[in-house]
Formats: C-alpha cells, structure tokens, sequence
C-alpha cells in the first residue's frame, strides 16, 4: 500500500522502521566484523580491530532519507540525497543497502561482508565517497554540499535536491556563500533544492555556532538570506521519536507543497507569456523553503558512558564506545544498542529488510541510491560543437585569446540551451567572454537595476564572487551529466585549490568503479594571467594553481598553456569533448601574435608539443645550436622574439624552436600514460643541445616534469620568480628574467659555452634591456618596439613538424632594441 494511503500511524511506523534498521546497519559498520543479526551475544572476535567512522551525524542522515522514501512512494517525484555532513557514509551506506541498490552494484554482498568492508583494509571509505552509491558529494572536506546541490538542479526541472547540511559545515566560507546560489535557481527550467540544516549543536569537539543562538535570530537570519525556515525541534517533543517523526512528517510535505506552489505558479506564468498573454513571471526572488532540524547529537546511541554523557554532546561524534573488544561492559552496551532497534523484525535471515519497510521502498531509478543524477554518465550526452573555422584568425594578425574564443562559446549556448553553462566571478566582461550575451544573459533572481548589463530571471552565464561557490555549482552540473566552464582571474584559483583536489581524489576513485560512467571534464580556464596582471600588481600575479593541478594523478588532469587564440579554440573545444578529467588552461585576453592557422592550431594541440621550424633558424644553419622552448602566450611571444633576435644578430647559429601547449605531455612515461615517449621528447629537445625554456609559471614545475628525461641538465627554464609589482608589461618579463634580451643572452651564452664569441652582442642585449626598462620608467608605457612588437617570418605554405608551421619568411623584424 503506497504511504499516501496509510493510515498515519501505519506511515509512521514504516517510516519508523526504515529509520531504525537504517541505523541498525550504521552501528553494524562501525563497529561488527561478523555475527551480523546477533545471532549470539556479542563477543570481542565480533568487533572490528580498529573501529573506524562516525556515529554523531547518522540518525538525523536516516531520519531525513526515511522520510523523502516515503514522499518519493507517496508522489513518484525524483529525489537526489546530498549528504553534506563529512562523516555520514555509513548512513548512505545502510540506506543504500536497505533499498537494495548496494546488492546490485555489489553482487554477492553478504550483509556480514557489508558490516567488514566499511573503513576495512580493502573495503569502502568512511565518507560518502565515489563508492557510496547516490553520492555525489564525499564531504570529506566541509563546505561544498550546498553548492554541489544547486548545481545538480539547474535544468533540472523535476528533480528535487535534498541536501543536508552538517551545523559544522555550516560554519564554512563556502557553505556560507551557498546560501544565496538560489538566486541564480530558475523555478521554470531548473529543479529545486531544499537545504535541511542537521543542528545536532556539535563539531568533534565544540559546540557549533548556529546552535547557540537565540532560534528567533536564526529564524531571522535565513529569512535574510531569502529563505521561508521550517523549524524542527525534537527537543520540544522530550526527543521521543514518534512524535519527532510527526514533526519531521509534517514539515517536509510543508516544505515539498511549497517548493510545488513555486514551481507551478512560475510555469504557469511563463506559459503565459509565451503564449502572449501576459509580460512574463513577476516572482523574481522567490521564498524557497527550508528546515533546520534540531537533534541530539549520536541520538538513540549510549546516553552515558563510564559515567559521561555521550548523546547529545560532541563525544557522540565519532565512536560511542571505543573499547567493546577490551571492556565487557561496553560490549554489553553495545549490545544493548543495537538490540534497541528490534532487527528481528527489520532483517530477514539474509539481511535484507523484511515486507515491514516495503511501503515506502522506492522502486528503479526513483531510489536516491539508484538514481541516474548521482551518476552523471549515464545521462550524459556529448555537446553539439560549433565547427571551429568560422571562428579563426589568420595568422600574423594580433587577437585577443578570449576575445576569440567568447563568439565560438556563445554558439556553443546557442546550439546547447539546457547542457551547458558558464561559471565566473564577475569577470566573464573582464575576461574578454562578453560575446556570449548575445546570445543569453546573466541569471538573475533578485531586485532589478535600470543600470544594470545582460542581467535577466533566465541565462547560461552564472557570477557570485565566489569561485567556492560556482567551482561548487560546475562540480554538481557535470556530476549530474551536463558540461560546462568556469572561468577566473589566474591568480584568484588558488581560493578553490582544495576543493580541485578532492575533485580529482573523486575521479581518480570513480574510474575503478565499473559501475560510475565517466561525466564531463571540471574545465577551468584562467585569464588575467600572471604576465598581464602589470596594472593591478603583485597580489594578482600568482600562476602557483598549475603547480597544484600537476600534483594530482596526471591521468586524470591536464594543462593547456595555448600560443594564440587559435590554439585556445583549439584545446576550449578538445575539453568539452572529453571526460573524467580536469582541464585546466591558460590564456590571455590582451591582443597577442596569432601565430598558427586555425587548422595548424588543431594539429599542434592535439600533438601536445612541436617544433616550430618557420620561427627558428635550424633549417638555414643545418644544425641546431640551441633549442627554444616555450610554454604560454606571453613566454611564446619572447622566445619568437628571442629567435628573431638571433636570426638578425647572430645568423650563424642554429636555434631551434619548440612550443609546448600540453604541459603535463612532458612528464614521465613510466609514471603515466600521457606524456610523450621518450623517443618523441629527444627527437625535440635534442639533449645534449642546451635549451632555454621559457616557461608560463614557477620554473620549478618544468624541472619537476622533466627530471628523469634524458639531457635534463641541458635545460635552463626561465619562469615567474616572484618579483612582481605594478608596472608595465615588458617591465615585468624583465624583472623575471623572461624577456627576450634575457632569453636571448642566455641561449648565446651557453652557444659560447665560456668564450667571447658573442661577447658585443651580449652587451648589446644587457643595454636594451636597460633602455626598455628606462623607457618604461620615464613615459609609463613599453618602448613600441617590444609593446607592439612583430614578427615578420609567418609561416606559409608547407606545414612544419606537428603540422604548426611552414617556410620562414624573407623579412626581418624591427630593430631588437629601444634607440638601435
């Protein structure tokens, strides 16, 4: 009988059971090995030799999955669980278990294997993590539960996100901006998320904030945050849980009732304005409910033990009873606990739940365990890719990277309307993206200004200045099966460094899981780099982010460091093609050189690195003094200059040049599968041949990649070292020692290798380096001769090597130093 048509004792009572045979099998993980059922009285062989998880947060998780089965039995909705609390896995765990999704996942698990495998040597983690079926969010670090929520609901329309959020995690600065994500929530096109506060009143050790202010100021203080707060209180009810249960009942069939009168109301308007019978929906901001459910902490386990209070406080946090193999009467206790939720009733002889709880099992995809929104991948559809050469540049003309790539994302909205969004701080204008609001505007759910810009109550484009926030709401898109960017200052990244790398601990996990289809890339792309960040100043130059990206598993993560706009179409396309990775590229905004042909481009990027032969003078010469390398726009346009410089002054010598787009390609083979063999890096390096690589970031990270690559000694790179201000752009190369007089008196010092062979033009090079940086000094600006700097030998006709180049041309380039 579906529980709309119970009676409401017969509701609660199956609500009640599921509730205590959920935390049944939470105690069972924690703390039993074998004798699942207790089918004698517990003895130290049964326990666990180290007792592993936590028990604090797991009744109040139970109790809200309880009650959404029975709303999920009673209105057939589709239902996602957050679980936000970090130490809540063995309560998704049991629930999992319990709607039977786990046996299928896992065939052949015993209800005694189930208890052993969790926080076991070979088992499941202690945290909601990859392995946890309906997960999508492992909590092992606080504070991104909110934000993974409204991310899996936009287009979404009829999903409801659940999502819990622990009064600890609460406490967070990126919990804390999720509160106002439902600003950008369209009740038309999206789901809804409906935030469900755990206010148990502990951390591990403290109490919590939220907790110990008054309720009205609480109350108060998510109506502020533009919530309609539902207060459940067990407290008021002595904590017996059948009234908590009427209480809980109540508030969430309030709470679903509302989130549904929203709904309605804003489709229904919309519906008529499309049909030309009214302006359009008039409710920007709606009141979207909420509850804060007040618990004790660890209820229903030990009151007391050895004469101290456990529930209710924070030493119900983890492990009531830690000594139940040594101690007898903590195993008595124990078993007194688990005996409280009458299993005899609740497990048939193999586990599973007996006909009691079947009145509210959901059944296929409607199980929050089972749910395809929890595994992205499998309803996952590739995005529909504008074709790339309408959006070219030719090359030799300068163009702004972004600047070029914002047209081609604004056809790719286009052409995917409810699959794809993009995620920034305010700066999708500041990054040069702004060719996307011609296409779509800003969400915008709040007040209107006659002032503001591309602001609308629908849009693709999502800025909170927040990148916890929107990193957050790009995690939940893709884990959810859709594709999508965020973009930021580079120097800001490091703000979402953590939450990065639990997402690659999250895919690294995913891919031994046969069962987790792969989802879309987590795409970050960061402009206002390190290089072009001469205005703003030392605070914003920082390309530290790719030193963390590069610590993970490099399977699973990638670098672009793209030339020009052409190869920043070139990888933006490549990463929204591919899955289970984090891609991360860098590119500028300012007008640059475009040096490869669109086509050329492609090709270069998808070899990941090449020479580029029209750039050097290893064809003329014959040989190869000195190799060139660079990696990134800014260090690419130097070392072209350098080799320029060299072709001018020092004909005779060989340079060669390489570009390297993907960073990670350099790596170690042995290690990974990713980087190029080898044979394919000596064929490019020549080692032996001293090479001058001019590099985006900290220089360490090259020696980091290469270090076991043949001729590792042979390579000098020149990167950011930490010297930054205020200044102009050529000043800050020179101050780094990647400008290219410095790059090119390097590469001829070490061609000299200790003679004075060059001695003159060395000279030469330290004196325009003086006279760029006076230059600066005195008008402000960078002489014209490197600030507008060309490069007169484009390629032409045949492609070089990686397909990235062709015949060098005749011409020379303006004089390679200010007053020559």
């Amino acid at each position: 009988m579906a529980p709309e048509h119970l009676p409401t004792t017969d509701r609660i009572r199956a609500i009640d059971a599921w509730w205590r045979a959920a935390n049944y099998l939470t105690v069972g993980q924690i703390y039993l090995l074998d004798d699942p059922l207790l089918e004698h009285p517990i003895t130290p062989d049964d326990i666990k030799p180290r007792l592993l998880g936590h028990w604090g947060t797991s009744p109040a998780l139970n109790l809200v999955y309880a009650h959404c089965n029975a709303l999920i039995t009673s209105t057939d909705r589709d239902m996602l669980y957050i679980c936000g609390p970090g130490h809540g896995g063995p309560a998704m765990n049991a629930n999992a278990w319990l709607e039977g999704t786990w046996q299928e996942l896992y065939p052949g698990t015993t209800l005694q294997q189930f208890f052993k495998q969790f926080s076991f040597p070979g088992g499941f983690p202690s945290h909601a993590a990859p392995e946890t079926p309906g997960s999508i969010n492992e909590g092992g670090e606080l504070g991104y539960s909110l934000a993974h929520a409204y991310g899996a609901a936009l287009d979404n329309p009829d999903l409801v996100v659940t999502c819990v959020v622990g009064d600890g995690e609460a406490e967070t600065g990126p919990l804390s901006a999720s509160w106002q994500a439902h600003t950008f929530l369209d009740p038309v096109a999206d789901g809804a998320v409906l935030p469900i506060l755990n206010l148990n009143g502990w951390k591990i050790a403290n109490p919590t904030v939220l907790a110990r202010i008054p309720t009205e100021d609480l109350t108060a203080y998510f109506r502020g945050l533009g919530y309609d707060p539902i207060i459940v209180d067990s407290s008021r009810v002595d904590d017996d849980p059948f009234a908590v249960h009427a209480l809980f009942d109540g508030a969430l069939r309030r709470a679903l009732a509302s989130i549904d009168d929203i709904q309605a109301a804003a489709r229904a308007q919309a519906a008529r304005a499309a049909a030309g019978e009214m302006a359009g929906a008039t409710d920007l901001r709606p009141r979207w409910p909420m509850i804060v459910l007040k618990t004790p902490k660890g209820w229903t386990g030990p009151k007391e033990v050895d004469g101290e209070k456990v529930e209710g406080t924070f030493r119900a946090h983890q492990v009531p009873l830690p000594a139940v193999r040594e101690d007898d009467g903590h195993r008595a206790q124990l078993q007194a606990w688990m005996e409280s939720y009458r299993p005899s009733e609740l497990f048939t002889e193999d586990g599973t739940g007996t006909g009691l709880l079947e009145a509210i099992r959901p059944v296929g995809d409607k199980r929050m365990s089972a749910t395809p929104h929890a595994n992205g991948g499998r309803s996952r559809t590739a995005l529909q890719r504008p074709d790339l050469a309408p959006y070219g540049v030719p090359a030799g003309e300068d163009a702004s990277s972004t600047g070029t790539l914002g047209p081609w994302l604004a056809a790719l909205m286009a052409q995917n309307p409810s699959t794809f969004r993009l995620f920034g701080p305010d700066e999708t204008v500041s990054n040069k993206l702004d060719a996307v609001f011609d296409v779509t505007s800003r969400v915008w759910r709040a007040a209107n200004s006659p002032d503001d810009e591309h602001i609308a109550p629908t849009g693709r484009v999502t800025e909170i200045l927040s990148e916890h926030v929107l990193e957050g709401l790009l995690e939940g898109y893709v884990l959810s099966g859709r594709h999508g960017i965020i973009n930021t200052y580079e120097a800001f990244a490091h703000i979402i460094d953590s939450m990065v790398g639990q997402h690659a601990k999250w895919l690294e996990s995913s891919t031994d899981i046969d069962w987790r289809a792969p989802v879309s890339n987590l795409t970050i792309l960061l402009s206002s780099h390190v290089w072009r960040q001469d205005h703003n100043g030392f605070s914003h130059q920082d390309p530290g982010f790719l030193d963390v990206v590069a610590s993970k598993q490099q399977d699973l993560v990638r670098i672009k460091l793209p030339a020009d706009a052409n190869t920043l179409l070139a990888v933006t396309a490549h990463a929204l093609e591919t899955t289970n990775r984090i891609e991360v590229i860098v590119a500028g905004k300012h007008p640059e050189p475009v040096f490869l042909s669109l086509e050329d481009a492609v090709a270069h990027a998808d070899a990941g690195m090449g020479v580029w032969d029209w750039a050097g003078t290893e064809q003329t010469v014959g040989h190869a003094d000195v190799v060139l390398v660079s990696a990134g726009d800014v260090p690419t346009v130097e070392t072209v200059a350098a080799a320029d410089i060299i072709r001018t002054h020092a004909p005779e010598v060989g340079v060669r040049v390489v570009n390297v787009v993907d960073l990670l390609s350099l790596g170690d083979p042995r290690k990974h599968e990713h980087p190029v063999s080898d044979e394919r890096y000596d064929e490019l390096f020549l080692p032996g041949t001293p090479a001058v690589f001019a590099f985006h970031g900290y220089p360490s990270l090259v020696h980091q990649l290469t270090y076991r690559r043949h001729g590792h000694d042979d390579l000098h790179v020149h990167g950011f070292l930490e010297r930054g201000t205020t200044t102009s752009p050529f000043d800050m190369l020179i101050r780094n020692e990647m400008d290219r007089f410095a790059l090119a008196h390097d590469a001829l010092t070490r061609v000299a290798d200790g003679s004075d062979r060059f001695a003159e033009l060395l000279g030469k090079l330290s004196e325009a380096r003086d006279a760029a940086r006076a230059y600066a000094y005195a008008k402000g600006e960078d002489h014209p001769s490197v600030g507008a700097w060309q490069f007169a030998g484009w390629p032409q006709d045949e492609p070089a090597e990686g397909g990235t180049g062709g015949d060098p041309g005749e011409g020379e380039t303006e004089s390679a130093a200010p007053g020559q």
